[in-house]
C-alpha cells in the first residue's frame, strides 16, 4: 500500500536509470565532461519521461491511494520524500528525478504497488520516443521543491487523482503506439472499474463536512 499512514512517508519505488551498450559493456548515459557527468542521450531519454510524466503516472502510481502519497502534505518526518512535480534536479530527493551521480538518474515516481514489468515497459516506451524526438527535459531545478512558494510559476504538476492519470493514459497516442492499443484500453477498463468502485464509498470525511444532525 504507497500511503498506510497519513503522517508517514509513503512506500516508494525508485528505478535507477542508465542506457548500456552491452557487448562493449558501454554506459551510453556517461559523459564525464557532460553537465553532472550525463550525456546528450540520456538527457534526450530523460526528457521523454518528463514528456509522458502525466500518462506515465496511471502506470506507476496506479491505485487510488497511490495519490495520497505523491500529493501528500508533509509528514512528522517534515517532508514526504516524494514528488508531487514534474521536475528534475541534481542530488536533490525533492524532485520527481534526481541525478546522483554520474551516468545515471533516478527516478522517483514509482510506488510500491506498481507493477515491476509496466515499470520498466512504461521508462523504455518513453525514454526511447525521448530519443528518437530528441526532446529537451529543460533546465534542472536547483531548488527544494518542499519549501512553500518555491515551485516556479509554469512547472507541471502530477495528476491529482487517479482519474486524471486514467484520462491522460488513455489519450497519449505514444503510449497507445509503444505499448499497444490493446493493452491501453484493457488497462484503462481495469482501473477506471476500481476508481468507479472506489467512488461509490462514503468515507468518514464526508460524513463529517457534509452532514447535518
Amino acid at each position: 500500500m504507497p500511503k498506510p499512514f497519513i503522517h508517514l512517508t509513503g512506500n516508494g519505488c525508485h528505478a535507477h536509470v542508465s542506457l548500456w551498450d552491452r557487448p562493449g559493456a558501454i554506459n551510453l548515459f556517461l559523459d564525464p565532461a557532460g553537465e553532472l557527468g550525463l550525456a546528450p542521450l540520456a538527457y534526450h531519454f530523460l526528457g521523454g519521461i518528463l514528456a509522458a510524466a502525466e500518462p506515465l503516472t496511471a502506470l506507476f502510481t496506479p491505485t487510488v491511494n497511490s495519490f495520497k502519497r505523491i500529493n501528500a502534505a508533509p509528514t512528522n518526518s517534515g517532508a514526504t520524500w516524494s514528488p508531487n512535480t514534474i521536475s528534475y534536479g541534481a542530488n536533490n530527493r525533492t524532485h520527481m528525478v534526481r541525478i546522483p551521480e554520474p551516468g545515471r538518474f533516478e527516478l522517483r515516481l514509482m510506488d510500491g504497488a506498481a507493477n515491476p514489468y509496466l515499470i520498466q515497459a512504461g521508462i523504455l516506451a518513453a525514454g526511447l520516443d525521448g530519443i528518437a524526438q530528441r526532446r529537451d527535459p529543460g533546465a534542472r531545478l536547483d531548488i527544494n521543491m518542499y519549501e512553500p512558494g518555491a515551485v516556479p510559476a509554469g512547472t507541471r504538476h502530477l495528476p491529482l487523482n487517479l482519474l486524471d492519470a486514467l484520462r491522460a493514459f488513455d489519450a497519449s497516442a505514444m503510449l497507445r503506439q509503444a505499448l499497444g492499443a490493446g493493452f491501453v484500453d484493457s488497462y484503462v477498463k481495469l482501473r477506471m472499474a476500481e476508481w468507479h468502485d472506489y467512488t461509490r464509498h462514503l468515507t468518514d470525511w464526508e460524513r463529517e463536512r457534509t452532514l447535518d444532525v
